[in-house]
């Protein structure tokens, strides 16, 4: 549902902030991270400088992409529309092809006489997929293959998929990989800009495949020690349009054929992946530490989020693509100055799409009159605000479709459950359902759309999808 932002300049959180000083704003982006961290009580995870920033923000327990796979999740957040109404639910469409004239959220803050930067991957990495308008400089880091970003793509000379193992684990420093270099870049950024308003937006290339990391941060597990998958199969009564093949994985050097992958591979790659996590997070400590040696930390907006979230043999899956929770659930941190109970964690539901009117209200700033999220301030001001009933994810099938697709999954999460339609995309005809009650089946391992008891949960859900596609 569409919403107008209200127009009228608003004041920083806190009373102690100067009116005539404008905020500025530290936008960091993860690939591929999910809702799996320290400070969201996963002890298993080696997030310190995560935890750091959530110990001292607003730590969002509760948020959710709008679709599950890299392009239109970041077009989505990045200009406070939805997938449907961007028409991009693939990674080959460009927003501006049917919003050639909506500024995107740094777009915004560049028309209001901030500095705006990108270093990293921001919007998608492949095909001309940046979007120059929207800064002040030119973008760095912020496109080519994920398997160029290795050690072993410098070594042989081929960035080809199949040539590159799915693991790296090298004796290297972190500049040896891009997010190593964009750390260093953005430090250096931090200094040039710190005395102008700026949009800074930092784009993190981890956790995301190949699963690389240098070697000290697979030193940082005991393998054996990590918790196994949740589960190991597809969910008892979910309809098969709900899995995919996720093919993104198989495309790697040296994975086998067929699946499901031994357990003794399962373990190998969540470590890896948990390698790469602790990689990136290190690397947010080191853009954290430029901006207090520069003296910025009090009138900065500090954000963290990642794109979507990921499957790690959970459900049978690997990879993103699907409408389950492991897939829409997003960590997301927001530290503003003088924001009223730091640290407090939220279960408040809350959107990327809710990113956009968030930081223009909380800047002051006169947003587009077309935004589809909400302001997201309540909840900064007060844990246990409400600001929505209702979180919503996508996801075509194919998964990675040609043309059109056949049909859509829509997905929406409240407080008490996820309910999903999967819908012919032309005719709307809903071809299978999904429920999963989050209060006794958190890990949505049994679709109970079809079980006695749940028939006013299921209505109400649709009813909650009617208001949102149509």
């Amino acid at each position: 549902m569409i919403s107008r932002f209200p127009t009228l300049a608003l004041l920083f959180l806190a009373l102690s902030v100067n009116a005539k000083q404008r905020p500025n704003v530290l936008l960091l982006v993860a690939d591929d991270l999910r809702a799996e961290l320290g400070c969201l009580g996963d002890s298993h995870v080696v997030s310190p400088h995560l935890d750091r920033l959530a110990a001292g923000g607003r730590l969002f327990a509760r948020a959710y992409c709008q679709q599950a796979v890299c392009n239109p999740s970041r077009a989505s957040f990045l200009t406070g529309l939805r997938p449907d109404t961007l028409g991009v639910w693939d990674l080959r469409t460009h927003f501006r092809s049917r919003f050639p004239d909506h500024p995107t959220l740094p777009q915004l803050f560049k028309q209001h006489g901030y500095e705006t930067r990108c270093i990293g991957k921001l919007f998608h990495n492949t095909g001309g997929m940046g979007d120059s308008q929207s800064w002040s400089a030119p973008e760095l880091f912020h496109e080519g293959p994920h398997s160029a970003d290795t050690v072993t793509a410098r070594r042989t000379g081929s960035q080809r998929k199949g040539d590159i193992p799915v693991t790296e684990a090298s004796a290297t420093e972190d500049d040896a990989y891009w997010d190593g270099r964009i750390a260093e870049a953005a430090s250096g950024a931090l200094r040039e800009l710190k005395d102008a308003p700026f949009f800074l937006a930092v784009g993190f290339w981890r956790p995301h495949l190949p699963f690389v990391a240098p070697r000290k941060y697979w030193d940082l597990y005991d393998p054996q020690k990590l918790p196994p998958p949740t589960s190991w199969k597809a969910p008892t009564g979910c309809p098969e349009v709900a899995l995919h093949d996720f093919k993104e994985i198989r495309g790697y050097g040296a994975m086998p054929k067929s699946f499901p992958l031994t357990p003794d591979l399962t373990t190998h790659l969540r470590h890896a992946y948990q390698a790469g996590v602790s990689f990136m997070d290190a690397q947010v400590g080191k853009v954290l530490a430029a901006l207090d040696r520069n003296g910025l930390r009090d009138n900065t907006i500090v954000v963290f989020i990642s794109d979507h979230g990921f499957h790690l043999a959970e459900h049978g899956l690997w990879c993103k693509t699907s409408c389950f929770e492991y897939d829409a659930r997003v960590p997301m941190i927001i530290s503003a100055p003088g924001m009223k109970k730091p640290g407090e964690i939220t279960r408040s539901l809350a959107e990327l799409v809710d990113l956009y009117p968030t930081l223009a209200d909380l800047a002051g700033l006169k947003a587009p009159a077309l935004l589809e999220g909400v302001s997201l301030r309540p909840i900064l001001e007060d844990p246990s605000a409400r600001v929505k009933v209702a979180a919503y994810t996508q996801h075509p099938r194919p998964a990675y479709f040609r043309g059109k697709p056949d049909t859509m999954g829509v997905s929406v999460a409240t407080d008490r459950f996820r309910y999903t339609e999967w819908r012919d995309f032309v005719s709307g005809k809903v071809r299978a359902r999904e429920f999963y009650d989050h209060q006794e089946n958190l890990n949505e391992n049994r679709n109970e759309a079809k079980h006695p008891g749940f028939e006013n949960e299921v209505a109400e859900g649709t009813r909650l999808l009617n208001l949102q596609f149509r």
